[in-house]
């Protein structure tokens, strides 16, 4: 799951950063309507999180664009503006949901799964290689029903090579898709979350290896 959170509190980015991670989720941050709009048009995401006070514009303007542009792109508003009219005229606009600043990590995680469940773009069957088991609802990564943890990124990795199972998937791509709006993963890192993941899943019986194609990308192989 890829988010974009559209604030420009610095605080608030580094903490709702911190949250969504740990749920096991892509955050890409913009602190304007200008980079919001061009976070969209370069990437796919699955949920907006949105303030409506920005330094270029009102974040309904924005959510007018995006119900315009992207109509079934699920949109979350987080803000300060909490009376009812505002709440009312937030959802009028094409809000999906509405979140009144201060709030709870727990609350704001709950409401984008909820959301997330209802849009049906989102919904993604469960990933199986060999005795790994990986729920992209929950982030969840399993070997033979057991837990394994794994930091965000390296979680992520596993995710995209378990889709791409028997297949060579290209270094650039995963760069791209580990990297946040702004922040270009670079190759050493790649290598790194790679090496990780490896010495994870090295001591158990999970069926599978990660092989690096060289001069092009990785690859999830499945036990003859």
């Amino acid at each position: 799951m890829r988010l974009l959170l559209v604030e420009d509190s610095r605080r608030l980015i580094e903490l709702v950063g911190e949250t969504i991670h740990e749920a096991g989720w892509r955050l890409d941050a913009v602190s304007s309507v200008r980079s919001a709009e061009a976070a969209i048009a370069e990437r796919e995401h699955d949920l907006v999180l949105l303030d409506l006070g920005l330094p270029d514009g009102d974040g309904l303007d924005l959510l007018r664009w995006i119900r315009q542009e992207h109509a079934g792109l699920p949109v979350l508003i987080i803000t300060a503006r909490g009376s009812v009219d505002e709440r009312v005229q937030g959802l009028d606009a094409g809000a999906d949901d509405y979140l009144v600043k201060p709030f709870h990590h727990r609350e704001l995680l709950s409401r984008c799964r909820a959301m997330l469940r209802r849009n049906p773009h989102a919904i993604q069957p469960v990933l199986e290689a060999g005795a790994l088991r990986f729920d992209p609802a929950t982030a969840e990564l399993r070997c033979d029903g057991v837990v394994l943890p794994l930091p965000p990124r390296e979680r992520s990795l596993i995710e995209i090579l378990m889709r791409e199972v028997g297949r060579v998937v290209p270094k650039r791509r995963l760069e791209i898709a580990l990297s946040e709006y702004g922040q270009e993963l670079s190759a050493n890192a790649l290598e790194l979350a790679v090496s990780r993941v490896r010495k994870r899943l090295q001591p158990l019986d999970t069926g599978v290896s990660i092989e690096t194609v060289r001069g092009i990308g990785y690859l999830l192989r499945t036990a003859a």
